[in-house]
């Protein structure tokens, strides 16, 4: 029996799944219990509507054209970007340099800031929970300078040890650049405490928010944090948007990692120079659409209101490591008080192989995500291969928690 999730918090969850299509859909004739948003989140007609009315309206390239369908397209790409900017409190909206995502977030530092400023024998201070996109872009900057990765300390259950942290600064220390909240375990690590310790040391630090500010309130400002990267389709955006924020002068020091149109002051046949931000960091046509789609996003979940967010997801994710620890062998990973964490749940079922248990569950219409989460030294770290994973959102309920730790129950009987 489903507990009810307390509306007092001002969050109707039955409300806000009328927006999302997909949710009415069925997956083998039952209906859809969607638990992969760390994946991907689904999207609300709001944004479907962004997307449509762009195509269908005033669909043009952007900066360049003077009619009026390039002259609106303009105004909302820019639009979108002041929003996003207000979103996490920028200083200002040329702070934020759209992307195709996190991934290319990082790169994009590692290459334009990181050449720069990381030489032979420095530093890198990192986690060994990192997604991959927060590490092999910085053991490609380690291999092309000559540097070395050093990783922060955490227990078992991925909490950081701040202070053996503390104790790892050096002269050489030239970067610290770790997740806001683990993917796999879903800890919420103390980013406010680790940006500060690092600038007492002089060193900056990169923020990967991909999980993190779709699910919790995210001020840059208060934060610190010099670079911070996040992606706009796990906040109910479009697919291939992302976001770097960076601070403006750390985004003025950065080389560009794309040449082309856009992004340019003056071409000459042997050389060039740079425009201004953000379009130094933003070369060639950009995804016009997934911004305005992310615009969208943003508006969708600050009328929710981000505190609501956060309130629902605690009491599911609390609810759901109830029911899982009540399944005989189901082993969850990562901080065991809710509070700690954000509704990435992590597990294993007794001997059984996780995709075994995805495909159960999916045959039940309940999609979860089973594999190393491109995380495969943190996957060595818990000794095992891989995990399934549950990742919950605002229009998540109670009562699908309810079918997922049913859905594991029967799987674990299955194969006993």
């Amino acid at each position: 029996m489903a507990v009810p999730i307390s509306t007092a918090a001002g969050l109707d969850a039955a409300a806000i799944r009328a927006d999302f299509p997909v949710l009415a859909e069925q997956v083998h004739g039952r209906p859809l219990v969607y638990l992969d948003n760390a994946a991907t989140s689904q999207k609300p007609r709001a944004v479907i509507d962004a997307l449509q009315t762009y195509y269908e309206t005033y669909n043009a390239n952007i900066h360049r054209g003077l009619h009026a369908l390039s002259e609106r397209a303009t105004a909302e790409y820019e639009d979108a970007r002041a929003r996003v900017a207000r979103f996490i409190n920028a200083a200002h909206s040329h702070e934020v340099i759209f992307t195709r995502g996190t991934t290319e977030a990082i790169n994009l530092v590692a290459r334009g800031w990181g050449d720069e400023h990381v030489g032979e024998g420095d530093e890198i201070l990192l986690t060994e929970m990192e997604h991959h996109s927060n590490l092999v872009p910085w053991q490609m900057l380690a291999q092309r300078r000559g540097a070395s990765l050093r990783y922060i300390p955490m227990d078992a259950e991925g909490r950081i040890d701040l202070e053996a942290y503390a104790r790892m600064f050096g002269p050489q220390t030239r970067l610290v650049t770790v997740t806001q909240m683990s993917n796999v375990l879903g800890t919420i690590t103390p980013a406010a405490e680790i940006v500060q310790i690092a600038h007492v040391h002089g060193v900056p630090v990169l923020l990967d928010a991909a999980q993190s500010i779709p699910h919790v309130p995210v001020n840059v400002q208060e934060l610190g944090a010099d670079f911070v990267a996040f992606s706009g389709h796990k906040m109910l955006g479009p697919t291939g948007i992302g976001v770097l924020y960076g601070r403006e002068s750390f985004l003025d020091a950065m080389e560009p990692l794309f040449g082309g149109g856009s992004m340019i002051r003056v071409v000459q046949l042997h050389q060039s120079s740079w425009t201004e931000l953000p379009y130094k960091l933003e070369g060639g046509t950009p995804n016009i659409a997934g911004a305005i789609g992310l615009g969208a996003a943003v508006d969708y979940l600050q009328a929710v209101g981000m505190p609501n967010v956060t309130a629902h997801e605690l009491e599911l994710t609390e609810y759901a490591l109830a029911l899982l620890s009540d399944v005989d062998g189901v082993r969850v990973f990562g901080p065991p008080d809710a509070t700690d964490r954000g509704g990435v749940i992590s597990f294993y079922v007794g001997d059984v192989h996780p995709h075994d248990v995805g495909t159960l569950l999916d045959a039940e219409g309940i999609a979860v995500r089973a594999g190393h989460h491109c995380a495969q030294p943190l996957m060595r770290k818990l000794g095992v291969a891989a995990t399934a994973r549950a990742s919950l959102y605002l229009y998540n309920t109670a009562a699908e928690v309810d079918c997922l730790a049913a859905g594991v129950a029967r799987a674990m009987a299955f194969f006993a």
